[in-house]
Formats: C-alpha cells, structure tokens, sequence
C-alpha cells in the first residue's frame, strides 16, 4: 500500500516537472538574471559588479522621482475606472433597455491591444481629429492635445479608463449576481428607493470584488502602460507622460544601461508590492470596523 502511494507521488512529480522546467527558464531565472544585473554594470560583453551604485544614481536622478510622480498621477484613474464599472453594472444588473447590447460593447475595449486603443485614441485627439474638429464647429479653437503634460496626461487617463472599466464591470456583475434578488424585493416592499438599494445593499455586498479591482488597477497603472505611452507621446513632451516601465525602456533599451534598467525594474517591483501590502492592510481595517 505504501509503495503504490509512493509511485503515485513519484508519478505526479514527474507530471509537473515539465511545466515546472519550463516556468523556472521562462519566469524564475530572468528574475534572478534581473536581480543580479541590477548590481552590474555592462561594458560591451564584460560585466563589472558596482554594488548598490545603479539604486543610488537612480534615487539621485530627478527624472526618476519626475516619472514616478506621473505613475502617481495616473493612479487617478483607478477612482474613474471603479466609478464607471460600478455604474454601468449597476444599469446592466437593472436590465436597462438595451442591456444585453451594451454589456458586450463596453466589455469590447478590454480585450483590445493597448497599442491600438492607444493608436484610436492619438488619431482621435490629433490636431486635426475629431475632437478638434467638433470645437470648430463650435466656434472654439483646436487644442494640441499631445504638446503638453496636462492635455496628453488627461488623453491617456481617458484612453486608461476607455480599456479598463468593461473588464471591472464583469467582475462587479459576479458580485451582484450572488445577491439573493429577495434582499432587493424585501427593501422595495419596504419603500426603499433605487439609490437607497445601491447604497445600503449592493455596494456593501460587492466590497469584495471592489477591493480586487482597486488592486489589480493598481498594479496595472504601475506595471502595464507602456502600450499606451509609447504609440501616444513617446513619453514626451520631456518626461512629462512618461511612466516608470516606459522608463525602463529607455533606459536599458535606448541608453544601453542594462544595469541600470534592472536596478529600476527591481525598484517598481518593490512600489508595487508595497502599495499593495497597504492596500491590503487598509481592506483588512474595512473589513474588521464592519
């Protein structure tokens, strides 16, 4: 009986010691490539070890604060992408006229490139676009959208929430879809109204799946918006849109400084981990005052 239990685990290990293989060459050994270049510096195909020098010169550097102040700045998005989820899964959980329609055209964006949404949304906003020539129909003059931070910033949160809110109203309409309907029938017949249902019923029972989206958006503002700056702005004009991942780019790739790319990528795994150790302890505040 023992050796038969023994040959099942011997045979399970065996079964998984080709996936295994394969996610430590693909995924384990470029982090620990990544973490061990970090304290190197490349010269042509020798490797000089500087220590902590690449951290030290990018926390010196002040286009590095300048571009992690743009992630924080992004990170306006997260609010309007939860916003704009819960609204529109609230009207499709309602059965608004159209509903069926409309759930499959707002999830639409999340399963398109960010490149081309990225595309969509610098042909929209050119100079010579639709938007400007909606303002000049108007009477109102066009509006180089890219040629400063403050418009190209705004384009881009637009195009961020655009891709993002059609994933998050999915996972919303799980949540709401595990409410037993006879809580909402119980609150009608005793006359709450339709904003008072949302707001003592639906909004606590989906804190939940609201917490996970806040998260993962925040990851992604961190980790995922190189598809949109590098076909929108480049990152320009300056460094004013340019994020921390598009950053990396430029550093490893365009300046060559490999050592100093991995040193900032180990750097953003490290913000992000720590935003989402707070996220967590906030949550778990929430959820213990509840």
């Amino acid at each position: 009986m023992l050796t038969a239990r023994r040959q099942d685990r011997a045979f399970a290990y065996l079964a998984v010691l080709p996936a295994c293989l394969v996610l430590a060459a693909l995924l384990v050994y470029p982090i620990v490539y990544s973490v061990i270049l970090s304290f190197s510096r490349l010269h042509g195909l020798s490797t000089e070890l500087v220590g902590l020098a690449n951290y030290t010169g990018l926390l010196w550097d002040e286009d590095f604060w300048r571009v992690l102040l743009n992630n924080f700045i992004f990170l306006i998005s997260v609010p309007l992408i939860l916003l704009a989820s819960l609204i529109c899964a609230v009207l499709i959980y309602e059965q608004v006229w159209g509903w069926q329609v409309f759930r499959v055209i707002f999830f639409v964006p999340s399963v398109i490139s960010s490149v081309v949404i990225g595309l969509l949304f610098r042909n929209f906003f050119a100079f010579d676009g639709p938007v400007n020539q909606l303002l000049g129909s108007f009477g109102m003059p066009p509006v180089d959208w890219m040629s400063t931070g403050s418009t190209a910033i705004a384009v881009i949160l637009l195009a961020l929430v655009w891709s993002s809110f059609g994933y998050g109203m999915l996972i919303l309409l799980a949540g709401m879809a595990a409410i037993d309907p006879h809580v909402y029938e119980a609150a009608r017949l005793d006359g709450a109204s339709w904003g008072q249902r949302v707001r003592d019923i639906t909004l606590p029972l989906i804190a939940k799946p609201m917490r996970f989206l806040s998260i993962i958006n925040v990851i992604y503002t961190f980790t995922s918006l190189f598809g949109f700056i590098f076909v929108m702005t480049s990152g320009g004009p300056g460094y004013e849109t340019t994020t921390v991942d598009y950053f990396i780019y430029l550093k490893a790739f365009v300046g060559f400084d490999l050592g100093a790319g991995a040193a900032l990528a180990v750097m953003l795994f490290l913000i992000v981990l720590l935003l989402t150790i707070v996220q967590f302890r906030i949550f778990a505040v929430d959820e213990g005052t509840q």
